[in-house]
C-alpha cells in the first residue's frame, strides 16, 4: 500500500498523486502544469496503460487537463467524479484537446516561414477528450462507492467550485485497513453560489492544498457589487471597455451573480444598461451546466431566487458570444462594456485578443478577479509590466489594471487550518501539497509547531507506505531542465499501444490456458506480419 507524490509539489499546478493497493494501480487527479515550473515531475511509477482508475478532485484544468494525455497513452481504466464534475468535464477537455490542436497548427505555420524551427505534435487530440469523457462514472455527494475489492471512496462537498470535492479512500490489503483523505482545492467561505466547504473527520493519513497557506482573507466581508460597480462607474464614465480576464468555469459565473446585482440595483449611473459580453463559448456552456447543477451545489442565497423564479447568473444587457466572427465585433464596438473572456490567466484563448485591443487604452480597465500562477501573462500585468507581447507584438499597457480585492475560490490559512482541524484525531501524517514552494514549506512548519500535526511538505517523486506509516524514498527538488525531444505523434501513439498491450498481458494471468495461448498467437501473428 503505497502513496507517491507526482505533481503539484511545492508548485501550485499540475496536480497528480499515484495510489497503488494490491495490484491496483490509482491516480488521484491528473492536471495540466500552467504558468512557470520550477520543478521536475517524478514520472509515472507505471506505465499509463496499467492505471486501473483516476479519482478526480474537480474540473479545473491543473488538476483534470491531462486525462485525454493518460488516454492517449494507453489509459482505459474508470475516471470517478461528482456528477456536476462530469459535465464540466465533458466541456473542459474537449476545450484542452481544441487548445492543444489550435496552438500547435499555430506554432507549425510559424515554424514553415523560419528554417531553424521544427514541426511539432499536439500533446493529445480530441478523439483522446472524446475517449477519455466516455470512461466517466459520475458519483452522488456522501455516497460510499466500491471501486473494486479493497478499495472505496466518498466525495464530499469542499466549496471551491461546481463540483469540488475532498476525497476519502478507504484501502484494505492483507486484512489491513487505512484511510487517505485527498482534500483537493479547499474553498473559500461565504462565496457567491456555492455551498462552504464541508469538514471530513476521520483519517489515516491527509494530503492538504496549501495554495494561499500564507496569507489571510480580509476579516470584514468585502461588498464585492459595491467594489465592482465603482470600477464600472469610472471606467464608463472615461468612455472605456471593463475587460475581466476569467476562469471559464467557476468565476465566471461568480461574476455574472455580482453584475446581476449591479444591474437589478442600478448602481452604475448614466450607464444602467451597459452591455456583458460572454466571449467564452466554454464559458458559455459551463454556465448552463451550472445551472442544470443548481440544486445540488447552489447555496442559500442563491437558492432563495432560485425559488423564486429568478436565475441568479442571467439579466438583461447579457450577450453570450461563440462564434469568432462574434468575438471579433465586440472590439469594433464603441459602447462602453464589460467583457469577460477566458482564459483567466492570459495564457490562451480569446482574452488575449481583447487584450491586445484594450490594453493600449489608459480609458480601459483590466479587472482580475482570480489567482495568478508565476510566469503567467496575467502575473506580469498584476506586477506592473509596462509592456507585453501578444501574437508577436509589443503592446504598451496604458489601462487601469485593477485587482477584485478579497476575491478568491480558495481558502486563506485560517481556513486551511479549520479543515485540518476539524479531524475528531490527528491524523498521522498531514501531507502539503499543491502550494508555492516557500508556502508549502512554512504551512507545513507552522501545522507542526503551532497545531501539533505531524505535517510534511513532499517533493515530487517521494513514496510512503502506508501500511508502515514510513517514507520509503524521500526525494529533493529538481530544479526544471530543458525538456527531451518528445516522440513523433504517430510513434508516440505507437509506444502508447505498446504499454497497453503490456498492461493487458499482465492482466492475463489466471486465463484459461487455451486463451492465453490463442492471446499469444495473434501477437506473433501480428509480429510476424511486421518483421516479413
Amino acid at each position: 500500500m503505497k502513496l507517491v507524490f507526482i505533481g503539484a509539489d511545492h508548485e501550485v499546478t499540475g496536480s497528480c498523486h499515484y495510489l497503488e493497493v494490491g495490484d491496483k494501480h490509482m491516480l488521484v487527479d491528473y492536471g495540466m502544469e500552467q504558468g512557470v515550473n520550477v520543478f521536475e515531475n517524478a514520472p509515472l511509477p507505471v506505465s499509463e496503460a496499467q492505471i486501473d482508475y483516476v479519482f478526480l478532485t474537480h474540473a479545473h484544468v491543473d488538476h483534470s487537463g491531462l486525462l485525454p494525455l493518460l488516454y492517449a497513452r494507453g489509459f482505459r481504466g474508470q475516471v470517478f467524479m461528482t456528477d456536476a464534475s462530469a459535465d464540466l468535464c465533458s466541456i473542459m477537455l474537449r476545450d484542452c484537446a481544441h487548445i492543444q490542436m489550435m496552438e500547435t497548427e499555430w506554432k507549425n505555420r510559424k515554424a514553415k516561414r523560419s528554417a531553424n524551427m521544427e514541426m511539432q505534435e499536439p500533446l493529445f487530440h480530441m478523439e483522446d477528450a472524446d475517449g477519455v469523457i466516455k470512461r466517466i462514472v459520475p458519483c452522488h455527494y456522501n455516497r460510499i462507492i466500491e471501486v473494486c475489492e479493497g478499495v472505496k471512496i466518498r466525495f464530499t462537498d469542499i466549496g471551491h467550485l461546481l463540483g469540488s470535492a475532498s476525497i476519502e479512500i478507504w484501502m484494505t490489503e492483507n486484512g489491513n485497513q487505512k484511510k487517505i483523505v485527498f482534500s483537493g482545492d479547499i474553498g473559500n467561505k461565504n462565496q457567491p453560489l456555492l455551498k462552504d466547504p464541508a469538514f471530513t473527520e476521520e483519517a489515516d493519513y491527509v494530503v492538504m492544498e496549501s495554495t494561499y497557506g500564507d496569507r489571510l482573507h480580509s476579516t470584514e466581508k468585502p461588498d464585492y457589487v459595491k467594489e465592482l460597480a465603482g470600477i464600472l462607474q469610472e471606467t464608463f464614465d472615461r468612455g472605456g471597455n471593463v475587460v475581466i480576464p476569467s476562469f471559464a468555469v467557476g468565476r465566471t459565473q461568480e461574476m455574472l451573480y455580482f453584475l446581476r446585482k449591479v444591474k437589478v440595483e442600478r448602481l452604475v449611473k448614466g450607464h444602467e444598461d451597459f452591455p456583458v459580453y460572454v466571449d467564452s463559448p466554454m464559458a458559455v456552456e459551463a454556465t448552463d451546466v451550472f445551472n442544470e447543477n443548481r440544486m445540488e451545489c447552489f447555496d442559500e442565497e442563491a437558492m432563495e431566487l432560485v425559488k423564486e423564479g429568478i436565475n441568479p447568473i442571467s439579466f438583461a444587457g447579457l450577450k453570450l458570444t461563440i462564434t469568432s466572427e462574434e468575438s471579433k465585433e465586440i472590439n469594433f464596438n464603441d459602447t462602453p462594456k464589460v467583457i469577460l473572456s477566458a482564459s483567466g490567466m492570459c495564457e490562451a484563448g480569446r482574452i488575449r485578443h481583447h487584450l491586445k485591443h484594450n490594453l493600449w487604452r489608459p480609458e480601459c480597465t483590466i479587472l482580475f478577479v482570480g489567482y495568478q500562477s508565476v510566469g503567467t501573462l496575467g502575473r506580469s500585468l498584476v506586477e506592473g509590466a509596462e509592456e507585453v507581447k501578444l501574437f508577436g507584438e509589443s503592446i504598451q499597457v496604458r489601462a487601469q489594471i485593477k485587482i477584485l480585492a478579497g476575491i478568491s475560490g480558495h481558502a486563506d490559512k485560517n481556513g486551511l487550518i479549520e479543515w485540518i482541524s476539524a479531524f475528531k484525531e490527528k491524523p498521522k501524517k498531514v501531507f502539503i501539497v499543491h502550494g508555492e514552494d516557500r508556502v508549502c514549506t512554512s504551512f507545513a512548519e507552522c501545522l507542526k509547531m503551532e497545531y501539533g500535526q505531524r505535517a510534511y511538505a513532499p517533493y515530487s517523486g517521494t513514496e510512503f507506505n502506508l501500511l508502515t506509516n514510513r517514507f520509503e524514498y524521500e526525494a529533493e527538488p529538481v530544479p526544471i531542465k530543458k525538456k527531451a525531444k518528445a516522440a513523433s505523434g504517430v510513434y508516440a501513439r505507437l509506444l502508447a499501444a505498446g504499454q497497453r498491450l503490456m498492461a493487458l498481458i499482465g492482466r492475463s494471468d489466471g486465463l484459461a490456458n487455451k486463451d492465453m495461448a490463442k492471446f499469444a498467437d495473434q501477437i506473433n501473428s501480428i509480429c510476424d506480419k511486421w518483421e516479413s
